[in-house]
């Protein structure tokens, strides 16, 4: 049977709970499979695993109770090794990178923040920022005989304008975020989102971080700012 691998940890990483159940129906138990200097959190794999809410869940609670009494490599859903043999040795031939980034953890969680554009909002900025533009809009709006050609002009100067302004937020929410941040990682793009990065941030420093949001929020009001966490530290594993 294949082997179900939820995250790795120091070999001196406290057990978990006897009753900790992982992914599967019915769950399978989680158990600790030990390699020199470090352990693997795993269980037996499912064999029609499948990205269920229910497994999801699974997935991120062990994570959860492993995490609060140390620091954890986390996988992604779904990692499976053929078998205990392959990850042991896996475990041994990388054992000084896997304690490296252990180190690099110590005390931190990941923050993934979002940002998209308030469209109302947005439009007034771009229009406040530019008195030709705001002109060019407002003589649009009271003309009579406006022709179709000036209005096409009028909308593909607005979209070149928030089209600047989602790569100025972009480097805005960056640059102000990453001060109370470790280090920093660029998620999946998505035309839905003018941002999409993870930060990892020193836990006693977590209130911080997202007082900086909150910051941002209230001096950008035209930026939208999702945040995902307190989170094991996905992206800054490999």
């Amino acid at each position: 049977m294949s082997t179900y691998v939820y995250g790795i940890a120091r070999s001196s990483h406290p057990s978990l709970p006897e009753t900790a159940t992982g992914v599967g129906d019915p769950p399978r138990p989680v158990r600790i499979l030990r390699q020199g200097r470090l352990l693997a959190l795993v269980s037996d794999a499912p064999e029609d695993l499948k990205p269920k809410r229910r497994d999801l869940l699974a997935h991120q609670n062990v994570l959860r109770e492993a995490g609060e009494e140390g620091t954890v490599l986390p996988l992604r859903f779904g990692g499976i090794s053929p078998d205990d043999e392959t990850l042991t040795a896996v475990l041994a031939e990388r054992e000084d990178h896997y304690l490296d980034r252990l180190s690099a953890l110590d005390d931190k969680t990941e923050y993934n923040v979002k940002a998209t554009h308030d469209e109302e909002a947005v439009l007034h900025r771009v229009l406040a920022d530019d008195p030709g533009l705001r002109a060019m809009a407002e003589a649009g709006r009271t003309a009579q005989g406006t022709s179709h050609e000036q209005k096409m002009q009028l909308g593909e100067r607005i979209a070149a304008a928030v089209q600047l302004r989602e790569t100025l937020d972009a480097d805005l929410v960056r640059a102000t975020l990453e001060g109370t941040a470790e280090e920093v990682s660029a998620g999946p793009q998505s035309t839905g989102w003018l941002m999409n990065l993870s930060f990892l941030v020193i836990r006693e420093r977590g209130a911080d971080f997202l007082n900086a949001v909150d910051e941002l929020r209230r001096q950008q009001p035209h930026l939208a700012l999702t945040v995902t966490g307190p989170l094991p530290p996905y992206s800054f594993v490999e």
